[in-house]
C-alpha cells in the first residue's frame, strides 16, 4: 500500500450527494493507472476454527465424565451430567481433568521428547482447560482474527495461525516441561503481532488513528 492515501473525500461527496448504497474507500492509485473498489473479503475460516474448538471441548467433557470417575464427588453443575466440570480445586477454569486432556492430546514435554508423540504440539492448540480458557480465546480470535482474515484472506491468516500455534507448542514444551499445556494462546499471539505490524506499516493511510 506504501505512502497511498485513502480518498476519504470522495466518499464524504458520495455520502453527501445522497447516495445510500455500500461504498467502500478508494486507494489512490499511481498516477495513470485506473481507480479500482476493492471490496472486503467475506470471513469464514475464523468462525470454522471457533466451531473446531467449541466442538472439541464439548467433546472433551463428554469424556472426562466427571460423575463417574470422581470417587469423592464434588463435580460443578452436576444436572449437566456426563458433561459436568471437575471440583473447582482440581480445575478452576471450569474444565476436565488434567488426565482426559492428556489422553486427548495436551502438550508434555516428556510425552513428545521421550515417547516421541510430537503430534502433542499440534493437538494442544485445538485443546481447552475449561470454559473461561475457551470463552478468553475465542473472544480474542474473533475480535483480532476476523479483521485480519477480511484484510489478508483465509490462506494467508490460516497459515499464520498454525504456524503460530505450533511455535507456541514448542515454546511450551521447552519452558514449561513439568506442565501439561493446552490452548490456543500461541496461536492467538501470531495474529496480534500480524495486526500490530500491520498497523505500524500502514499507519499513514488510517484517518482516524
Amino acid at each position: 500500500m506504501g505512502s497511498r492515501r485513502a480518498d476519504y473525500a470522495s466518499l464524504g461527496s458520495w455520502i453527501r450527494s445522497g447516495n445510500t448504497r455500500p461504498v467502500y474507500p478508494v486507494l489512490a492509485p499511481p498516477p495513470g493507472q485506473p481507480i479500482r473498489v476493492e471490496r472486503l473479503r467475506l470471513t469464514w475460516l475464523i468462525p470454522v476454527f471457533v466451531v473446531v474448538n467449541v466442538v472439541m471441548f464439548i467433546i472433551c467433557m463428554g469424556i472426562n465424565n466427571c460423575p463417574k470417575k470422581s470417587l469423592e464427588g464434588g463435580c460443578v453443575i452436576r444436572f449437566l451430567g456426563r458433561f459436568s466440570f471437575e471440583p473447582l480445586r482440581e480445575n478452576p477454569l471450569l474444565g476436565p481433568s488434567a488426565d482426559t486432556l492428556l489422553k486427548m492430546g495436551a502438550l508434555e514435554s516428556v510425552r513428545v521428547v521421550k515417547d516421541h508423540e510430537g503430534w502433542r504440539l499440534f493437538t494442544c492448540i485445538w485443546l481447552h482447560g475449561g470454559v473461561v480458557h475457551l470463552l478468553v480465546n475465542m473472544i480474542s480470535l474473533v475480535f483480532i482474527g476476523a479483521r485480519l482474515e477480511r484484510e489478508f484472506g483465509f490462506i494467508r491468516i490460516g497459515v499464520l495461525y498454525l504456524l503460530a500455534g505450533f511455535g507456541g507448542s514448542i515454546m511450551s514444551a521447552l519452558f514449561l516441561q513439568n506442565q501439561i499445556s493446552v490452548g490456543a494462546s500461541g496461536a492467538l499471539f501470531g495474529l496480534l503481532g500480524a495486526m500490530v505490524s500491520e498497523l505500524i506499516m500502514n499507519w499513514t493511510i488510517y484517518s482516524n488513528k
